[in-house]
């Protein structure tokens, strides 16, 4: 059966495309990945958990291929940058998806484990579109930046994850206005919580999973990661300016001057007690313990995964 997308007037073909995705080693990432090759696009993986992204590039064969780099790191995306280029012989759509989450209050979340969330998922599309533009500029290209709905709904214990992803969304639109006249189109997607490694694994969290729990109706609700992967890639053939994931996120962005005061309203009751349980939390486990999150999380960081000693 043919997917409905292929039957959306405004598309266009990613057969022979060459898509360079960052954090690509699972969810988001590698789910588009595999859909897009699927429609005859050749993938290019760039990420640091170089096991996991090659085993998504094995199983698409082929048209995909891996290249282990820090997306904070100049020299690493220049260097996967030009191999892919030298492999593929160019890039045409460029998806910067690497990101990070922490779990934590600004006054007792860890220093460092907050910064990193910057560095990565705002500074991480930097570097990636500045570093792959040259390229994407020579085939009138398309360059999509995942935000989220972070960057409309800003809840508390997410303020650094929610500066970024808001950074992402300002970021692109300017970028938009300044690359149109060289044909090349800016998007930028705002998924909401989307059943992945990053949420589940701040679900999981003894103080900030309950906190999450609390959100509620649509806000609060988590979605199977093909309602992300269907509507991303519905708008990756278009190249959409904004996805919206799913379309009542955009709704929101019409309100976004009057959420402030209700997610601060409705956090009166809440953020006592989890301020508290965060402190004890810290002091039980230790500040970056507390803080990190997800595979990527403690990739970026650096750190073991949680369980495992070193070899």
């Amino acid at each position: 059966m043919a997917n409905p997308f292929s039957l959306l007037s405004g598309t266009k073909k990613v057969d022979g495309k060459v898509v360079l995705i960052t954090g690509a080693a699972r969810g988001i990432g590698a789910g588009l990945a595999e859909r897009l090759a699927a429609r005859g696009a050749k993938v290019a993986l760039v990420g640091l958990e170089a096991e996991e992204q090659k085993k998504v590039a094995d199983r698409i064969g082929p048209a995909a291929k891996s290249w282990e780099a820090d997306v904070t790191s100049w020299d690493a995306l220049e260097a996967a940058t030009k191999s892919v280029v030298e492999h593929f012989g160019g890039i045409d759509i460029v998806i910067a998806n690497a990101g990070i989450a922490t779990a934590g209050f600004v006054r007792s979340v860890d220093r460092a484990a907050f910064e990193k969330v910057i560095e990565v998922d705002l500074l991480g599309v930097w570097r990636t579109f500045r570093v792959t533009l040259p390229h994407v500029i020579e085939r009138k290209g398309y360059l999509l930046a995942i935000s989220s709905l972070a960057a409309i709904t800003h809840a508390p214990g997410m303020a650094n994850y929610a500066a970024a992803k808001a950074g992402v969304e300002a970021f692109s639109n300017s970028l938009r206005a300044e690359v149109a006249h060289l044909g090349v189109k800016v998007g930028v997607a705002h998924p909401t919580w989307i059943r992945t490694d990053l949420v589940e694994s701040a679900d999981a969290h003894p103080v900030f999973g309950k906190l999450r729990a609390s959100m509620p109706g649509l806000i609060g609700k988590t979605y199977p990661l093909d309602v992300a992967l269907d509507d991303l890639e519905a708008g990756i053939l278009k190249r959409a300016r904004t996805i919206h994931v799913p379309r009542w996120v955009g709704g929101l962005k019409l309100l976004r001057a009057f959420l402030p005061p209700v997610i601060e309203l409705g956090s009166r009751s809440r953020v006592p007690a989890a301020d508290k349980a965060a402190l004890a939390d810290i002091e039980a486990r230790g500040a970056f313990e507390s803080a990190v999150t997800g595979h990527g999380g403690r990739a970026a960081s650096g750190a073991k995964p949680a369980g495992r000693t070193s070899q």
